[in-house]
């Protein structure tokens, strides 16, 4: 092990896991201002038709990046399953193959998101002003989409040793160039939606490119050698643990894109409002999206070490601290949801948009820290099929009925659309603690037991 204090066996489980998840609660803030600078910028300095087009162009490539997180996610489970084990020779194998198999996989992703960029924005219903842009943002994207699949990779590997500083400078040297190249492509060239796209891509270069030279100088607990960069039996266990995931993400951000699409036919306010709320929705989901992440890999270990207890009391420290944050985060995304917006855009009827669907979303900001505590404490366990199944059942059950049901009402409200979010992690929570209950006594240990 990486010494101690990337030991998640030991110790306080409270100062270990705000001590690992800070860092990726950072890192997570950072990756999130690139839309937001995107958005923040073309607001500024470029058009209405630009913020829809970088909008529904973004959830596209999200639709790819997230789906990528959550394969590399099985990356990170596997490997800290083997150092759980003391059992640092088979680390070197997942890393070789992960090195592989995404290489693979950029080739294709690239090849197909620039000739289907088209019939990509058109199935998403984008504005027809902004049609073209999001065509061009998502084409820009997907000839830099070896950077972006990169990133995710070596940030995986990161957190699989137990290191979530190394993904937090990644992405600050990655946050600081999109900023530099978002300013200078749009504000003074003026190329509105191409100049985000190419400063997103420029970015994720320069940070991949540091990383690895980064990395060279340090000493991995794990031998690395080139011959392991093949396809080798590695593979196909951290895809048996990935792909769950990744499919639970496709999904996920498929329902983001049927939402985008519901809300692009009520016009370009809308569309445009919808666009800057969802950046602001991204950094609501900060703080879940940290503790899933980090709860993944410390569960890992203890699993890995045989300590399901010291999993479980992790798992509910985790629903406290996110918990405990997401209330405020709520109340003022509820009540001051138009503060939020203004900082995008100045544009009075899309701050009203923006402020109408957060205050329908605001509860999420609660529900989405007890749902993700539970998702990766299973996937810290390797449950990832239960993690997709549920996933389905929130999608296509709640979330992409209740949002298409509002969105054909009359004079359809923006409020109601957003609501679907946390109905459908209500249900989802519902269904991960009747799942608890049915495997308590498969794992050991109580969950009565709480102490840190």
């Amino acid at each position: 092990m990486a010494g101690n204090k990337n030991d998640f066996t030991q110790g306080s489980i409270v100062s270990k896991l705000l001590r690992f998840m800070i860092p990726i609660l950072g890192a997570l803030v950072l990756q999130a201002m690139y839309g937001a600078v995107d958005i923040l910028i073309v607001g500024r300095f470029g058009t209405t038709a630009g913020i829809s087009g970088v909008s529904t162009g973004s959830s596209i490539v999200n639709l790819i990046t997230f789906t990528i997180t959550g394969l590399t996610m099985g990356v990170t489970v596997v490997m800290g399953q083997y150092l759980g084990e003391k059992k640092p020779e088979k680390v070197g194998l997942v890393v070789g193959g992960a090195i592989w198999l995404f290489l693979v996989l950029a080739f294709i992703i690239a090849a197909g998101m620039l000739i289907l960029a088209r019939p990509l924005a058109v199935l998403m219903q984008a504005p027809e002003e902004a049609l073209e842009l999001t065509v061009l943002y998502v084409r820009i994207c997907g000839g830099g989409i070896f950077f972006i699949i990169a990133y995710n990779v070596i940030s995986s590997i990161s957190r699989g040793i137990g290191d979530s500083n190394m993904p937090l400078i990644f992405v600050g040297i990655a946050c600081i160039v999109n900023i530099i190249g978002d300013l200078l492509f749009i504000a003074v060239f003026h190329w509105n939606v191409a100049g985000a796209a190419l400063a997103t891509v420029m970015a994720q270069a320069v940070s991949v490119i540091l990383s690895i030279f980064i990395i060279r100088k340090r000493n991995p607990p794990f031998a690395m050698k080139k011959e392991y960069i093949r396809f080798n039996p590695e593979i196909k266990r951290f895809i048996r643990v990935g792909t769950p995931i990744a499919f639970q993400e496709i999904l996920t951000q498929l329902s983001f894109l049927a939402l985008c699409a519901f809300i692009n036919r009520l016009g370009l306010d809308a569309s445009s409002g919808y666009g800057v709320a969802n950046k602001i929705v991204n950094f609501i989901m900060l703080v879940p999206g940290a503790l899933m992440q980090s709860m993944a890999s410390f569960v890992a270990q203890n699993v890995g070490a045989g300590q399901e207890n010291r999993a479980r009391k992790a798992m509910v420290t985790g629903m406290f601290i996110g918990g405990s944050i997401g209330i405020f985060i709520a109340l003022f995304s509820f009540f001051r949801g138009d503060l939020l917006a203004a900082v995008f855009s100045n544009d009075a009827s899309v701050i009203t948009r923006a402020a109408e669907y957060l205050k329908g979303f605001a509860p999420e900001a609660i529900a989405t820290a007890f749902l993700f505590s539970f998702i990766g404490y299973y996937n810290g366990h390797s449950k990832t099929l239960f993690v997709m199944l549920q996933g389905l059942a929130q999608t296509f059950i709640v979330r992409l009925p209740m949002s298409y049901f509002m969105s054909i009402q009359p004079d359809a409200s923006l409020t109601m659309i957003g609501l679907a979010a946390p109905c459908a992690t209500i249900f989802g929570i519902v269904i991960n603690l009747l799942y608890f209950v049915k495997i308590k006594k498969e794992l050991s240990g109580n969950i009565s037991d709480f102490t840190v």
